[in-house]
C-alpha cells in the first residue's frame, strides 16, 4: 500500500511539472510565435500609453528579452524559492510559491487567490455533498424501479439538468426564488466562522444550482451501473442465499457501481475548486472563479496563470485522493497492486 501511495504521489508531482511547463509555454512562448515582441508583452505590465523608457525597464526587469529556457528556469525558481520585484526604487519580495504580481493591483497574486479560496471551497464542497448524495440515491432508486413512473420522471429531470447551462438555471433561480418570491437572501458571502446560519442561507441556493447540473450526471451514471451489476450472477446468488433486498442492493450491487462515480467525483471537485466561474459570477460570490473572469477581462496575465496553476493543483490532489479511495471502494484494486 505504501508503494502504491508513493507511486501515485510521484505521478502527481510529474503531472504538476508538465502542467507548469505547458502553462509557461501558453502564456510566454505562444505569444512570441504569434509575433508579440518583448516590448509588446511588457506593455501589458506597464499599462496604457507607456513610454519607451518604461517599456525598456520592464523588459529588463522581467527578463523578457532573455532566451525562453532562461525565462522558464526563472519562472520555476520563483515558484520554488520566491522572487524579488523592483518597482522604481522599491524592491518587493514575493515569497514562494510566487505566482507573480497583478497588473491591475500591483499586489502578489497568491494572497489574493488565498483570500478568495474559502468562497470557492464553500461552494464546491457544499454542492458536491448535495450532488453525490442526491444523484446516487436517485440513480439507485431508478435502477431498482426500472420502467416505473419515478424512473421516467427522474431520468427526464436528469436529462434536463445535463442539458441546461448553469448560467440559465442560476439566473432563473435568482429571478424567481430571490427577487420575485424572496425565499432566499441576496447573495453576499458571509464567512462560516462569522455567522454559520447566514453562511448556510447564502450558500444554499448556489449549492443547489451547481449540484443540479452534476447530480443529473451522477444519477444517470449510477442507474446504468446498477442495472449492469444487478444482472450479474453473484447478485442472483446473493438473493438465492436469502439475503435481504436492501443488503443485496447496498452491499453487493452499489459498491462496485461506486468505482466510476468516485472517478468522476475527483475530476468534478478538482475543477470546481479550481474556480466555479459561472456560478460565482451569477450569484456575485467573490471567489476564485469570479477573480478569474475579472482578470481575463482586464488581461491580467499573472492572475490568469495563477488560477490555471491553482486549478491544476486541485485536480492533481483530488485525483490522488481518488486513487487512495479505490482500494476501499473496490478491494480487487489491492490484488491488482
Amino acid at each position: 500500500m505504501l508503494n502504491y501511495i508513493l507511486r501515485r504521489l510521484g505521478a502527481g508531482l510529474l503531472l504538476l511539472a508538465v502542467v507548469t511547463a505547458v502553462t509557461f509555454w501558453i502564456f510566454y512562448v505562444l505569444p512570441r510565435w504569434a509575433g508579440v515582441t518583448p516590448h509588446g508583452m511588457a506593455a501589458m505590465y506597464v499599462g496604457k500609453a507607456p513610454t519607451p523608457e518604461a517599456l525598456d525597464a520592464t523588459v529588463e526587469r522581467l527578463g523578457l528579452d532573455q532566451p525562453v529556457a532562461v525565462q522558464f528556469l526563472e519562472f520555476v525558481r520563483s515558484l520554488v524559492f520566491g522572487q524579488e520585484f523592483t518597482f522604481g526604487r522599491e524592491t518587493v519580495e514575493c515569497a514562494a510559491p510566487c505566482l507573480g504580481y497583478s497588473f491591475t493591483t500591483n499586489t502578489p497574486v497568491l494572497p489574493q487567490l488565498l483570500d478568495r479560496l474559502p468562497v470557492t471551497l464553500s461552494l464546491g464542497l457544499g454542492a458536491a455533498v448535495i450532488w453525490v448524495i442526491g444523484g446516487v440515491a436517485v440513480g439507485v432508486l431508478s435502477a431498482v424501479k426500472k420502467g416505473s413512473l419515478f424512473d421516467r420522471l427522474a431520468m427526464g429531470t436528469a436529462l434536463i439538468g445535463v442539458s441546461l447551462p448553469i448560467y440559465f438555471t442560476g439566473l432563473l433561480a435568482l429571478s424567481f426564488l430571490v427577487h420575485e418570491w424572496e425565499l432566499f437572501p441576496v447573495s453576499r458571502y458571509v464567512p462560516f466562522a462569522e455567522d454559520p446560519i447566514a453562511w448556510f442561507q447564502v450558500m444554499f441556493l448556489p449549492w443547489v444550482t451547481l449540484a443540479f447540473l452534476h447530480a443529473a450526471q451522477y444519477a444517470r451514471q449510477t442507474r446504468a451501473g446498477m442495472l449492469e451489476t444487478l444482472g450479474e450472477d453473484y447478485i442472483r446468488t446473493a438473493r438465492a442465499k436469502g439475503l435481504s433486498e436492501g443488503r443485496v442492493i447496498f452491499k453487493h450491487a452499489l459498491r462496485p457501481t461506486l468505482t466510476p462515480i468516485v472517478t468522476i467525483l475527483g475530476l468534478d471537485i478538482g475543477m470546481v475548486l479550481g474556480g466555479a466561474i459561472l456560478t460565482e459570477k451569477v450569484f456575485s460570490l467573490n471567489g476564485v472563479g469570479a477573480y478569474a473572469i475579472d482578470s481575463i477581462v482586464s488581461k491580467d496575465l499573472p492572475v490568469i496563470l495563477g488560477v490555471t496553476l491553482l486549478g491544476a493543483v486541485f485536480i492533481v490532489i483530488c485525483n490522488l485522493i481518488v486513487d487512495l479511495l479505490y482500494p476501499i471502494v473496490d478491494p480487487r484494486v489491492r490484488i491488482a497492486q
